[in-house]
This record gives structure tokens, sequence and C-alpha cells, in this order.
């Protein structure tokens, strides 16, 4: 039956599912071309972080050569200033963008907790790296004393020169501790909200027998020349830099994933939702060549009768 021949009612009802069919369409589209660009970029992003770890894990083997051969060697950034000031930094990395799942809100609430936590005990300063992270903070009134633009492509003379700062910084002995609150990354289904301690550098965990194993390799390879205070002074704050690039990697790795996920559910939601839209859609058509078909019938057989 055309289109023309229905109510005014029932074509208003059937333009609106038709429209709200259509919207649902382009969101699809919109959501599936976001998960597209989410994987490419977690690919990358990925790629990156597994690189790293392997500069990371060496400086990590040599530091823990260096210092074993060190004697009483001592340092700020292992020993921790010699007298306290009783401020406390903290660093919150989020994203600049949204629409990445729960991912934001997870970091947010892990530095929100650590804060309440320490609030009494020390004063903590926070600074930022992601629009999300400073609105959210602004939202609560919480003074933020800096906020860094990293991006999602961490690069490294970028977070080098922020590490650099938090070096003088701590040094200088404006600061007992700097803690970063960011996304660790662990695998594609597990991602978790963690506080690490930047500053001073705290002892990596690991068994004696692993760390004696560790240091018999390094033995074997190399033969540190000049003596291992000089070299500890370079190698321990090349390690911060590390450990702070390797953060940040993490942390945008977490971020695409985390978006690709949410775009892909938000894709499949928006397909199931059209195939309810059009099954509706139906439906109401159907019904309404049903109801005029029995008129039709009702009326030829009031004229027979």
């Amino acid at each position: 039956m055309a289109g023309g021949c229905y109510p005014a009612g029932l074509m208003a009802q059937l333009r609106e599912i038709k429209n709200r069919m259509g919207a649902v369409k382009t969101i699809g589209r919109i959501t599936k071309t976001m998960q597209m660009i989410a994987t490419a970029k977690f690919t990358s992003a990925g790629q990156r972080a597994e690189k790293s770890r392997p500069y990371a894990r060496m400086i990590d083997e040599m530091v823990r050569q260096v210092a074993s051969d060190a004697g009483d060697y001592e340092s700020m950034l292992i020993d921790g200033p010699p007298e306290k000031t009783g401020k406390d930094l903290m660093l919150v990395i989020c994203s600049d963008r949204g629409l990445c799942g729960a991912y934001n809100s997870n970091v947010l609430k892990a530095a929100s907790n650590h804060r309440q936590e320490e609030i009494g005990q020390t004063d903590v300063v926070i600074e930022t790296a992601g629009k999300k992270a400073t609105a959210f903070f602004k939202f609560q009134s919480i003074e933020v004393s800096r906020s860094y633009s990293i991006g999602d492509a961490p690069v490294y003379a970028d977070v080098e020169a922020v590490a650099q700062t938090y070096l003088d910084q701590y040094m200088a002995g404006e600061f007992d501790t700097i803690k970063i609150v960011s996304m660790r990354y662990q695998s594609v289904s597990r991602q978790r909200a963690e506080v690490t301690q930047l500053l001073p550098l705290s002892q990596p965990e690991a068994g004696e027998e692993e760390v004696e194993e560790s240091q018999s390799k390094m033995r074997d390879v190399y033969d540190f020349s000049p003596s291992a205070a000089e070299l500890l002074d370079t190698l321990l704050p090349t390690t911060v830099k590390t450990l702070l690039f390797q953060l940040f990697i993490e942390a945008a790795v977490s971020e695409h994933v985390m978006r690709m996920i949410a775009m892909k559910a938000a894709s499949d939601n928006a397909s199931d939702f059209g195939r309810t839209l059009k099954r509706t859609f139906n439906r109401v058509r159907q019904g309404r060549i049903t109801t005029e078909l029995t008129e039709i019938v009702s009326g030829v057989a009031a004229l027979e009768g």
C-alpha cells in the first residue's frame, strides 16, 4: 500500500522511527571509525612500549650492578632528602579526550584516594598531564600547580624535560616525595590505575636469588669505568627519566586500548539498537496494513449483506 494512504499520525510515527534509524546508523559509522583509529594507535603505542621495556630493564640491571659495587654510596635520589619539608608532589596522568571507558575515572579515583590518605600528614601539591585531569580538579575546586601537555603519543624529549624539572626540584629540597598516578598497562584485558613513587627511587621488588643472578650476568658482560659512584651519579637521573617515560607510554597504551574497547561496545550497541528499530518500524507498518485490510474486508461484507 502506498505511503500516502497512511494516516498523518502513522506517517509521523514511521518518519520518527526512520529518522532514528538513520541517526543510529550514522553513530555506528562514527564509533566504528573511532574504533579503527584507536586500534591503529594502540598497535603503534604497544610496539613502542615493548621496545622501551628492554632498555628500562637494562638500566635497572646496570644500576643494581653498580650499586652493589658502590659500597657506602649515598644519594638523595635513593635515600631521600636529609630534612623533611612536609610537601609531596603528585602528577596525575589522564587523557585529553574522552570516550575511553573508565580510563579517566579510574585514574582520578586513585588520585583522590591517595590525596585523602596523605592530606592529613603532608601537603600534597598536584600537577596534571591531560585536560581531563585539569578539568576534574578545577571542578573540585582543588588547586593545580602546573599542567603539562604531552598528548597520547609521548615523545621522550618532552617527558625528559618534565623529569629534569622534577629532579631539580627534588634535589633543591622542595618536595619529600614525587609520585605519579597513572594507568599501568598489563594486557589488552587488564589495565590498572596505580600510584608509582618516582622519587626517591624505591628498591625494585625482587628476591635475593633474582638479584644475585642478575648481578652475576651483568658481571659477565660489563666492566665498569670510572668509579661506581661516578656512574651512579649519571645512571640514577637516567633511571628517573626512563621510569617517567615508561609511565607515560603505558598510560597512552591503556588509553588507546580502553577507547578501542569502548568504541567496539558502542558500535555493537548501535547495531543492536538499529535492528530493534527496524523491527519496530516493520511491526508498525504491518500492523497498519493489517488494520486497513480488515476495514476493507468488513466494508465489502457490509455491502454484500
